[in-house]
Formats: structure tokens, C-alpha cells, sequence
């Protein structure tokens, strides 16, 4: 693969495996440095890229990979950056309505964090990315059944305890 072809068929999915790479580590220059080492080893791969069927799904399962190291990693810090990742932009809302709409938002991510993290990345790569389920299929070497089976269950039980969180607080 030369350049332009690298460039036509990997640079466009980068956005991508950024967002990926962020909802994994909470830090934008983690998500960055992990994006920036993704492509350095497709591009240092690059004579054998031409024999995967998906391109894309090669790099979304390299990001993936390398992003579940880096959390296993004994020498990562803790190191979160929500701030950067989370911004509610809403234009003629009140400061209350505000606040309420970024305290929605924190407890999604973190009943979202707390998922297994198979459903984590199928929700992602489904609600997130809008990956078709035959991409994700090609991604994660799942059928199509067992994706929309996973997905339902993630859903569910980001419903049951979104529920359940905010039932809990308004009681209080």
C-alpha cells in the first residue's frame, strides 16, 4: 500500500478511532497518543493491510486493543480528563437546566463506564459511531445475532440503572 492509497483508505477513520480511544481512557492526549500509535503500526504494516477484508476494522480492533493495554498498564497514573471530553453547549437554557442536563450527562458516562466491557464497545460502536452491524460483525468477530443480543442487554441495563439512579435521588 503507498501513500495515497494509506491515506485514502486510513486517514478518513481517524475521527473514529479517536472517539474510541477516548471513551476508553478519559484523556484527550491518551486518546491522542493511542490514535498516533495506532497508525504508526498500520503504516509500518502497510505491505500486508491489502490482505484484510476491512481496513477499518482492523484499526478500530488495533485501537481497541491497545487502549485495554494502556488501562492495564501498572505504571498509568489515574489520570482523567472528563472536562475535555464533555461539553453541553446549549444556547437560551437556563443555569439550572444546565447543570441538570450536565448531571445527566456525568451519570450516563459513568453508568456507561460501568458496563462489561464487551457491551461498552458494541454500544460505542453502534450508538456512537453508527456502525452497521455487519461492520461490527467484521470488528469483533461476532454475529450479527449475538451483536444485537449484546447491544439490547447493554441498552436495558443502561435504562434499569438510569432509572434507578435518578428514582434514588429524587427520593432523597
Amino acid at each position: 500500500m503507498d501513500l495515497q492509497a494509506f491515506k485514502q483508505r486510513i486517514l478518513p477513520v481517524q475521527g473514529r478511532l479517536f472517539r474510541l480511544a477516548s471513551m476508553f481512557l478519559r484523556n484527550r492526549e491518551e486518546a491522542e497518543d493511542a490514535m498516533q500509535d495506532v497508525l504508526l503500526r498500520l503504516w509500518s504494516n502497510r505491505q500486508q493491510l491489502d490482505t484484510y477484508q476491512s481496513v477499518e476494522a482492523l484499526a478500530v480492533q488495533m485501537t481497541k486493543n491497545l487502549c485495554l493495554d494502556r488501562l492495564k498498564s501498572p505504571a498509568r497514573q489515574k489520570m482523567t480528563d472528563d472536562s475535555s471530553l464533555l461539553t453541553i453547549q446549549a444556547e437560551g437554557v437556563s443555569p439550572y437546566r444546565q447543570t441538570e442536563l450536565t448531571d445527566s450527562a456525568t451519570l450516563l458516562r459513568r453508568l456507561i463506564d460501568e458496563l462489561p466491557e464487551q457491551q461498552k464497545f458494541i454500544l460505542h460502536l453502534r450508538d456512537v459511531e453508527e456502525y452497521s452491524f455487519e461492520e461490527i460483525e467484521q470488528v469483533t468477530g461476532l454475529t450479527v445475532n449475538n451483536i444485537r443480543v449484546i447491544l439490547s442487554r447493554a441498552r436495558q441495563r443502561l435504562r434499569d440503572n438510569y432509572l434507578k439512579a435518578n428514582a434514588y435521588e429524587a427520593g432523597h
